[in-house]
């Protein structure tokens, strides 16, 4: 409550950018103040033996994760593990720094307790994530969530995914790679069979002749109609990739409490929150099921509760990513889904 009524409140008063910014801003500060990263971890982190899980080779130690997005350029990773995520995902980087799309991008549908972005993979570049990494002070999972810059062709996104990779893998856990974003033109275009199979048959065979294979997983669109999902669990299947992140935002406005004239003064963009809660879980429980629950998925779409956050478990998930939901809720949401898994277990 502390934090709806009084940070949660302070913070809505700025635009969604500025406030995004005052407080990765704190969370910089704090990391620098003696003894508060550890105490911080000893009161949020959720360590308890059966919250661990162990997918795709890696050991979390809860399931609750940050989505990409928030961290885009690994500034602050260390101090969002202290707060209690299982997991951090940091990006979605590109080769070359790319200021974005033009502000205002980011808005907050306070009715829906949603967002709609089109920031447009805004982002520092891959080496100055790098040089962030390379100053890592926790044992935080991390995963490198990776595109192509707006002005690379699809033609040649193969070489922006792979650079992407060869840069970053010495400093993540696991990759995902990102082709579904709505915010760069053309790029949900590499979801289509063909681009992606070429694509992920070549990050594997680049994670091949590494020294060890770091999971790489496909983040999708929750548009995508069970034919399109249909080709996605082939291509996987066949690639031999590591697992699915389901859902990222969705271009669809079906079911706001906002009039159609107040969606459409705020133009195109991605939507999250509550109102992507039910297709994301649709999305789950069908891969879950064409996969025989063989394939893992990291859920993520909608969870503002630890109902939530079940009911994506139970449709199959093995994981959980959180971003408009820990906007909304706080700090409280991560604790709060993990003491449901432990009364469930």
């Amino acid at each position: 409550m502390f934090y709806k009524q009084i940070i949660r409140s302070i913070l809505f008063r700025f635009q969604p950018e500025t406030a995004h910014a005052i407080t990765f801003n704190l969370l910089k500060i704090s990391s620098l103040v003696p003894f508060l990263p550890a105490l911080m971890r000893r009161r949020f982190a959720s360590c308890e033996t059966q919250l661990h899980r162990r997918v795709f080779g890696i050991d979390f130690p809860n399931p609750v994760g940050l989505a990409a997005g928030l961290d885009k350029d690994a500034e602050v990773f260390d101090m969002l593990g202290n707060l209690g995520f299982g997991f951090v995902e940091i990006g979605t980087l590109t080769p070359k720094p790319q200021p974005g799309n033009p502000k205002p991008r980011l808005f907050r549908l306070k009715k829906d307790q949603a967002l709609i972005n089109r920031m447009g993979f805004n982002n520092k570049g891959v080496a100055a994530a790098v040089k962030r990494l390379k100053r890592k002070k926790t044992k935080v999972i991390i995963g490198g969530n990776i595109g192509k810059n707006k002005h690379t062709p699809n033609e040649q996104a193969v070489e922006d995914y792979k650079l992407c990779f060869n840069e970053l893998y010495p400093y993540v856990d696991y990759f995902a790679v990102n082709v579904s974003s709505p915010n760069t033109p053309n790029l949900r275009a590499l979801q289509d069979k063909k681009p992606l199979q070429n694509l992920l048959m070549e990050l594997k065979k680049l994670n091949r002749e590494k020294p060890k294979e770091k999971p790489i997983l496909l983040k999708i669109a929750p548009d995508l109609t069970n034919e399109q999902l249909d080709d996605i669990v082939e291509i996987v299947q066949a690639s031999r990739i590591d697992g699915i992140i389901a859902t990222n935002t969705t271009i669809s406005r079906k079911g706001l409490i906002y009039r159609q004239e107040e969606i459409e003064k705020l133009g195109a963009g991605g939507l999250s929150g509550k109102p992507l809660r039910k297709r994301s879980t649709e999305i789950i429980r069908y891969l879950s099921e064409k996969t025989a629950g063989k394939l893992p998925i990291i859920g993520v779409g909608g969870i503002h509760s630890a109902a939530d956050a079940l009911e994506k478990l139970e449709a199959g998930a093995s994981l959980l990513q959180l971003y408009t939901g820990f906007i909304y809720e706080g700090v409280s949401l991560i604790s709060a889904i993990n003491k449901a898994l432990k009364r469930k277990l």
